[in-house]
């Protein structure tokens, strides 16, 4: 009720992605290898903790109350729920590796390893797309709690990190676990006893009332075919490396992840909302194909770490011109703006 009527949705959309994008980088800033809250305690301000508090219950704020807003201004369209969700599929990647930096690596007694870290992303990222899966299949978004619980923890964490410091994390809380442990056990339950067993549910449950969209098993799992190679892709680059790119560069190689997980899916939920197929092959398989048999066959040699830069730099560029067209396209088609409740003048 407080948010002017003049605002647009799309604006508190993007608000709350800005702000976790400032967070992220901040928290790059004062720590780039995830190493501040672990051999070197103490390098990250409890500032920067309260503030990633205050961002991430802005974003999450924001993120909650935009489509509510979107109908009590009557401005609901196609664009908005792609912008949405199109934002939220690569801000899921920025929270995780954010929350990294409280966790810290493994230094030998606390911490998580960088290869934890690839597999706690790809989770949580593996979560995102199962939601718009099955919303390809059977035309409901279900969105499980685990989101919601995930954003209060994050939450809690960070005004416990600024309020106690980093050391919390390197005790024991309970007979002899640490609170990491507790969480990843969360995520995976979340994950892979909640989740994922009711996307299965709902889509069988749509077979049964013979309400899915796709009738074949091909088209309903199509969608499944390039984030899978996608993972594939990454998991043999990650495990062959000769010079072990996760471990000497583990924000830049996991943030490439996340973008290029997020290109993919947004391209999911376009097709989702469009009624139309998907491309069986992501073109982005194809240069990051070469650029891991190049670093697996040791061809790369000490320019992998420089390869990799060049891949997330020109992947995040691909993922941003995506976006900006698709919306101007829409915007163009739909005969609005993304930022602005006028219509546009019809030429």
């Amino acid at each position: 009720q407080i948010v002017p009527l003049w605002i647009a949705p799309n604006v508190l959309t993007f608000s709350g992605f800005v702000m976790i994008l400032v967070n992220y980088f901040l928290i790059s800033f004062y720590d780039w290898d995830y190493t501040a809250s672990g051999t070197s305690p103490g390098l990250v301000p409890a500032w920067v903790w309260l503030f990633s508090a205050f961002t991430t219950f802005c974003a999450y704020a924001l993120d909650s109350i935009d489509g509510k807003h979107a109908r009590r201004t009557h401005s609901s369209t196609p664009l908005g729920e792609l912008f949405d969700h199109g934002l939220d599929s690569w801000a899921t990647s920025i929270f995780v590796l954010s929350f990294f930096s409280v966790c810290s690596r493994d230094n030998g007694k606390t911490g998580v390893s960088v290869y934890t870290m690839y597999i706690y992303l790809s989770i949580v990222l593996f979560n995102f797309m199962c939601s718009h899966w099955e919303k390809y299949n059977t035309g409901v978004l279900f969105l499980p709690w685990g989101y919601d619980i995930s954003q209060v923890v994050l939450i809690a964490a960070y005004l416990l990190t600024g309020a106690v410091g980093v050391e919390v994390w390197q005790k024991p809380f309970l007979f002899g676990y640490y609170i990491t442990d507790a969480l990843v056990i969360l995520l995976i339950g979340f994950s892979l006893f909640l989740s994922f067993p009711q996307t299965l549910y709902n889509i069988h449950r749509a077979h049964l009332k013979k309400t899915l969209k796709n009738d074949s098993l091909y088209e309903g799992l199509l969608p499944l075919v390039s984030p899978l190679l996608l993972f594939i892709l990454l998991t043999v680059w990650v495990v062959l490396s000769p010079g072990n790119i996760l471990a000497k560069q583990p924000r830049l190689f996991l943030w490439m992840v996340g973008v290029a997980f997020s290109n993919v899916i947004c391209k999911v939920i376009v097709c989702q909302m469009s009624s139309t197929r998907p491309e069986l092959f992501h073109w982005f398989l194809c240069p990051l194909a070469l650029v891991v048999s190049a670093a697996v066959s040791g061809l790369l040699g000490w320019t992998e770490e420089a390869v990799l830069a060049a891949l997330a730099v020109l992947v995040t560029a691909a993922h941003v011109h995506y976006g900006v067209c698709v919306g101007r396209q829409l915007s163009e088609h739909l005969n609005i703006y993304i930022f602005s409740l006028k219509k546009r003048v019809q030429e």
